[in-house]
């Protein structure tokens, strides 16, 4: 009867990933330099929400901002156009995420010399940017009214990784059938320790708060 050998690998495929993004977060961190990694599915007003916080920051902090797209530099124009902070565009030639290799090489051309805060605005998409680590110090998603206040069970990842879930356009509560209870309890449930914010950049609710958020995060980073 022929042996069969069986041998077990449990080597974690990611592992190299995680080293290259802690070494992103260990060198961003030496230069005094916080990043925060922010993502969504389209459509969830992800670049205006940041346009309308940047405008709230920049009086105190120099920040830049990495946009990442398929296609197009229209994201990373709107961003500059609204703050006047510089910007740079990634396409990642038709990927559904953005890693820590592919994000280092992008610091290293944008260039971090005298930046306090780096935002990386990552693809619209809730599957895959929440399975690769982009070397941010934190990471935060936006979920908007009109998803639906299910959308944390249907992609119970990308709820999971954050450390801030933004709920966008709440000024659009009386249209959409969203139970903003619901959802909330669907997103503690799946982490606990997220803190979650309401925020319309329409009416400026809950930006203030979305603001103190980043400034608190970024403390221990940039210079005193």
């Amino acid at each position: 009867m022929t042996e069969i050998k069986v041998i077990e690998i449990n080597e974690n495929i990611f592992e190299g990933m995680e080293a290259e993004a802690d070494k992103l977060r260990n060198e961003l961190a030496g230069k005094n330099v916080f990043m925060l990694n922010v993502m969504s599915s389209p459509g969830s007003g992800k670049t205006t929400a940041l346009g309308a916080v940047i405008n709230l920051l920049k009086k105190d902090y120099e920040i830049g901002v990495m946009d990442v797209d398929i296609r197009t530099c229209i994201d990373a124009k709107r961003v500059a156009e609204k703050t006047g902070v510089r910007t740079l565009q990634i396409n990642n030639g038709g990927l559904c995420h953005i890693d820590a290799d592919m994000t280092r090489r992008a610091v290293r051309d944008f260039g971090v010399e005298g930046l306090d805060i780096l935002i990386l605005e990552n693809i619209g998409n809730l599957v895959c940017p929440a399975e690769f680590d982009t070397g941010a110090h934190k990471n935060m998603m936006i979920l908007s009214v009109p998803e639906g206040d299910d959308k944390p069970l249907k992609y119970p990842l990308m709820f999971s990784v954050c450390d801030l879930v933004l709920i966008s356009k709440i000024d659009t509560l009386p249209a959409f059938d969203f139970d903003m209870e619901k959802a909330v309890g669907h997103i503690k449930k799946l982490n606990p320790s997220a803190e979650i914010i309401p925020v319309s950049a329409r009416t400026g609710e809950g930006m203030e708060e979305f603001a103190d958020w980043i400034k608190k995060q970024a403390k221990d980073y940039i210079r005193g």
